[in-house]
């Protein structure tokens, strides 16, 4: 895995209390709770992008299906 790199963005201050509220109750920090985030968004992101590739696989190759059924 390569070096860590910060970035910064803006967020509402309540998120930034709410983040800390279970990061505490987790023993862990703000960081670590930002980037299991970003991991689960990345990996979403990817398999809807996937999913949309089969689909557009399927038109390609002919294999649709009418309304009606």
């Amino acid at each position: 895995m390569s070096s860590p790199r910060i970035i910064s963005f803006r967020i509402a201050p309540e998120k930034v209390a709410e983040l800390d509220l279970i990061a505490k109750s987790m023993d862990r920090d703000r960081s670590y709770l930002l980037n299991e985030a970003v991991e689960t968004y990345l990996g979403e992101q990817r398999r809807f992008a996937a999913m949309v590739e089969e689909g557009l696989e399927d038109i390609r190759s002919g294999r649709t299906f009418s309304d009606e059924r």
